[in-house]
Parts: structure tokens; sequence; C-alpha cells
């Protein structure tokens, strides 16, 4: 009984995440309205509240998802690299053009920090910057980057990326400024090598 109601709760979490995930790329946060989301889905408000809190932790939920996906597109990018430096890169240049997406766009870019506050705070992020302080870690080992604190360059390296995918996301030409910020982030990520590459 209780693995049945689990079930049915996480099904429910699902089909409120999906529908308030469309919800928000089609009409924004502010617009998506919650009674039309859950009614779509069969579901009550209770339903809503009892899994989210409100709207806001619903956004929260539906960020981190898309987050997380944002995470392993940007890793797989980098796996296809020739070396680590060049993965390492690729997944910064990967996440920055994620900014031309309209979902990501819209709901991780514009609204998630309007509504959740700075997104180097929000749990996916923190593992991605642990994730690069690895990679920095090893690429200190093997000489290609100087020798400095670990954390400090992975949170520069990060925080370049995400800035630069604010940037694209609420300029009002992000295909313009898109080439811009990779140019940027690449030119200032060499500034950490060891020696040029």
């Amino acid at each position: 009984m209780a693995a049945k109601r689990a079930e049915t709760m996480e099904a429910n979490r699902a089909k409120l995440i999906a529908a308030a995930r469309k919800a928000f790329a089609e009409k924004g946060y502010a617009a998506a309205s919650m009674d039309d989301l859950t009614a779509e889905v069969g579901l009550t408000r209770g339903a809503l509240y009892h899994n989210f809190g409100d709207k806001r932790g619903l956004l929260a939920a539906v960020v981190n998802q898309i987050d997380a996906e944002m995470a392993t597109r940007a890793q797989e990018m980098g796996a296809h690299s020739e070396d680590e430096w060049e993965g390492l890169m690729a997944e910064g240049v990967a996440y920055i053009e994620m900014a031309l997406d309209p979902e990501v766009q819209r709901i991780v870019l514009l609204d998630g920090p309007a509504v959740l506050g700075d997104p180097s705070q929000w749990p996916t992020q923190n593992s991605c910057l642990q994730a690069t302080r690895r990679t920095v870690e090893r690429l200190m080992e093997q000489g290609i980057m100087k020798p400095m604190d670990a954390e400090a360059a992975a949170r520069l390296l990060n925080g370049a990326a995400l800035n630069a995918a604010l940037w694209i996301a609420a300029s009002d030409d992000p295909k313009d400024v898109l080439p811009k910020a990779i140019e940027a982030f690449r030119s200032l990520a060499t500034g950490l090598l060891a020696k040029s590459m």
C-alpha cells in the first residue's frame, strides 16, 4: 500500500513538473496559471502544494530539472574533445550556447533568477562547480593550468559561462551576442593556462 502511494505521488509530481515546464516556457512564470496547470493534468491545487509548497517551489523543481539536463548536455559535449582542457572549454561553450534555447532562456536564465535568486546558489550549479573543480585539479596536476586555488578557478570559469548565458538571454539580439560571449569566455579561460596552447 505504501509503495503504491509513493508511486502515485511520484507520478503526480512528474505530471506537475511536465505541465509547469510547458506552461512556464510558453507563457512565462508570472502568466502561468496554477489552476489551468493542475486542471490540465487532472490534479488539484492541493496536489501542487503537497508536492512543491507553492508556485515558486514548482518553478524550482522545473529549473532543477532543466539545469541538470543542461549540465549533462555540456558534459557530453566535453567528452567528445581530444583532451581535458578542450573538454572543459567545450562544456563552457555548450552551456553558453544553450542560452539560445527558448525554454532554457525563459525558464532558467530569465524567470529562474528573477524568482529564485542567484543561480550560483542553486543545487545543480553546485554540482557543476564540484565537477569543474575536479577537472581543474587534474589539469593543474598535469601542468596544463597554472597552480592556483582550484575552487577559485572553478568558480570563475563557471561564473563566466553562467554570466555569459545570462547576458545572451537578456539581450535584444541573443544570436549577435553569442559569438562575442564565447570569444571572451575562451580568452579569459586561456589566461589560466600554464603556457599557450
